[in-house]
């Protein structure tokens, strides 16, 4: 079972990003367990605040330093990813020379009502990730039209395209993680 750093770039209680976390969550079953990154309660970033960190920011940094890999699920706000979400990445770069992202496997999804999805959000988020040196998984891409009927109350797929469709993200993702492990991607596994 990997361990994944599950971070939502929306903090709205029914948001669909929010829906399609879980339903991918339910999805995955046994193969990946998923650590939720409560970024609602990271302060603004500020270089200041390291003298003494808060304890939102510690904790989040060992969420996504102990885990396996990290899966960033994010909404598109006015053609980028929230601040919110920026946010947190910068919490996670810093201070110089402990960045926690480093070396983690990524992958990245969003849904919008829209009809790309979030498609721009994603590509701008795809543009940060590589200078914090994580490992992204390159395909498939994850743009989710989001439809009502895509997931029932419970977190459920019913339709088998889509379903299929997300499986076979989850599989890429799970095979992304496994070779980061084993240094497939040129890089030496992490240190025990």
């Amino acid at each position: 079972m990997f361990k994944v750093a599950l971070v939502v770039g929306s903090i709205r209680q029914h948001s669909i990003n929010f829906v399609l976390a879980r339903a991918l969550e339910k999805l995955a079953g046994p193969r990946i367990a998923f650590q939720g990154a409560d970024i609602a309660r990271l302060p603004h970033y500020n270089d200041d605040l390291w003298c003494a960190p808060p304890e939102s920011v510690r904790v989040f940094k060992s969420l996504i330093e102990s885990s396996d890999a990290v899966l960033f699920v994010t909404p598109e706000f006015n053609r980028s990813i929230p601040g919110i979400l920026k946010n947190a990445i910068d919490w996670g770069s810093r201070p110089w020379g402990k960045n926690s992202w480093a070396g983690k496997p990524v992958a990245v999804v969003g849904a919008s009502s829209g009809g790309i999805g979030t498609a721009v959000a994603q590509s701008h988020l795809r543009s940060i990730l590589p200078i914090l040196d994580c490992i992204l998984l390159g395909q498939p891409e994850v743009y989710l039209q989001f439809r009502s009927e895509l997931f029932d109350d419970e977190f459920n797929i019913p339709d088998d395209q889509t379903r299929s469709f997300l499986e076979g993200f989850l599989a890429g993702f799970c095979r992304l993680i496994e070779a980061s492990r084993t240094g497939v991607h040129g890089r030496s596994p992490p240190a025990a």
